[in-house]
């Protein structure tokens, strides 16, 4: 048979997990086919779309693929990527973007923004759509929900399951607005795009709250772990909010390199225009161990 392409069950089982009404949750393979969907449903060329960088490079392609022009506001590291709220605003007054792209938290920065900032970008942006892209939100310690700003109109929540429950292989997540939105989207999308396979797992998966909370306390304590052993070894990571960091090296492609001839992968961040930085996502415990081992015998070589 061919898969139901309303994934009614998977999204009945998001109803019941989020507290929302089914037309306010759209299902789609992974959460980037919903930002290409939404791109196409709500950019057209000439159109100006803000993307706070460094970030996702998806966002830019499906910008560039609808034909919109892509303005940045890019974080810095000298102000340790804080977003400055009054200077997003200037330019959501200067260039009225039909949209904007806000990573929260954020990658590669792990930097993660209060509910405050993100009411008032919503604010200052009511004819602009704003695409809010968690994520990595399970991984943040003392998050807050946006599930009730849906309804303003203006805002599209996306989140992933291939993060969440470990199954980046299926390609699965979902995407929350105000019904309007869900109805756009849903009229575009192409028919069965999401498997039947993928839509059983994502079932079985939320019932499987437990092992959220196990992985989230190993994963905890495997970044801690990193933390302490690369300060030691003279790379302090960067302020965190995620389950992942910066650290700044000399060399990041070589740095790179030679991580990787010991069987350790870690992200170079040139290609977010980041040289310099590389990015660590801790796994489990006898990797990380093994990872700083590695970088103990560069640093000591």
């Amino acid at each position: 048979q061919y898969p139901d392409s309303a994934a009614t069950d998977l999204k009945r089982a998001l109803v019941e997990a989020l507290g929302l009404s089914p037309g306010n949750i759209l299902v789609g393979s992974g959460s980037t086919e919903l930002i290409r969907m939404a791109a196409l449903a709500y950019f057209k060329p000439g159109d100006q779309v803000l993307i706070i960088t460094p970030t996702f490079g998806e966002y830019e392609i499906a910008c560039r693929i609808a034909g919109a022009s892509v303005t940045e506001q890019r974080l810095s590291p000298e102000k340790g990527f804080r977003l400055e709220v009054n200077d997003t605003i200037e330019l959501i007054q200067k260039h009225r973007p039909s949209g904007i792209f806000i990573t929260n938290p954020n990658n590669p920065t792990s930097r993660y923004l209060s509910r405050n900032a993100i009411e008032r970008i919503l604010v200052n942006s009511q004819e602009s759509l704003l695409i809010l892209d968690e994520a990595y939100l399970t991984f943040v310690d003392n998050s807050w929900s946006s599930l009730d700003m849906i309804d303003r109109g203006n805002l599209l929540i996306l989140r992933s399951m291939t993060k969440d429950y470990a199954l980046a292989g299926l390609r699965l997540g979902y995407g929350i607005a105000h019904e309007n939105i869900i109805d756009t989207l849903s009229r575009i999308l192409p028919p069965w795009n999401v498997n039947a396979v993928a839509q059983q797992a994502g079932i079985i998966a939320l019932k499987e709250q437990d092992y959220v909370k196990q992985s989230q306390a190993k994963i905890k304590e495997a970044k801690e772990y990193l933390i302490t052993g690369l300060a030691r070894l003279g790379l302090p990571p960067l302020p965190s909010e995620a389950s992942f960091f910066l650290v700044k090296v000399n060399d990041s492609p070589a740095f790179r390199h030679r991580l990787l001839e010991q069987k350790m992968l870690v992200r170079d961040c040139t290609s977010f225009g980041l040289p310099g930085y590389i990015r660590i996502a801790p796994r489990t415990m006898p990797e990380c161990q093994q990872l700083i081992k590695a970088i103990e015998k560069i640093r000591g070589g």
